[in-house]
């Protein structure tokens, strides 16, 4: 489970009980009910991380937009409602070359207009793989989601898969990737993050070489 959800379930837990105690116990179920879903909702599974030359989803979710990007490459756009994982994870292993915070609105995160106008962090990653152009990703907040939390900074080394920041309460993830990728799921498709394979390199079975 992430810290935050201990934090938030701990201190919700409390209030209900102090309401129950001195006031009546119906005053404190609402608390307890939030605890819960709190509890719930900063739960950080283990996930089995895919070998071999692929990228992999940094986040839970359902795939809501494929786009062209100028260079022949693609935008793909994974939509997270509040029942998802909002733990996020590194697509690709490579060094960070990039962490740049933007603030902007809070528009719904399924909504196109989102990957350039609501708030976001953007983590560029240099692959391990020579050839391999950047490859990045997009934490955006959406109409619920507040708080976007990065852990990498420029400089540092990260496996695919590994655990990087989350989204707190509803949002979506942008990852962008070169033409020597190619996409392997559809639009529609729910994905796991650091689980499902998104891409994989050209003329490169899914599994990796």
């Amino acid at each position: 489970m992430v810290k935050d959800g201990i934090y938030y379930g701990v201190g919700l837990g409390v209030a209900g009980l102090l309401l129950s105690v001195v006031f009546h116990p119906a005053w404190g179920l609402p608390f307890f009910l939030l605890a819960a879903f709190c509890l719930y909702f900063f739960r950080d599974p283990e996930r089995a991380i895919p070998a071999g030359d692929v990228v992999v989803s940094p986040a839970d979710g359902k795939v809501v937009h494929m786009r062209p990007t100028p260079g022949g490459g693609v935008r793909i756009s994974i939509f997270l409602n509040i029942f998802n994982v909002h733990v996020n994870r590194c697509p690709i292993g490579g060094r960070v070359t990039g962490v740049e915070y933007k603030t902007g609105s809070y528009l719904m995160a399924h909504k196109e207009l989102a990957s350039d106008e609501n708030e976001q962090n953007t983590l560029t990653i240099d692959p391990d793989r020579p050839g391999s152009g950047p490859v990045i990703v997009k934490q955006i907040a959406g109409l619920v989601a507040r708080r976007i939390v990065c852990y990498k900074k420029i400089g540092d080394r990260v496996e695919k898969g590994e655990r990087f920041g989350l989204i707190k309460f509803g949002s979506r993830a942008d990852i962008f990737l070169g033409p020597e990728w190619q996409p392997t799921i559809q639009v529609g498709e729910k994905v796991a993050g650091g689980s499902s394979i998104l891409a994989k390199l050209r003329n490169t079975p899914a599994g990796g070489v």
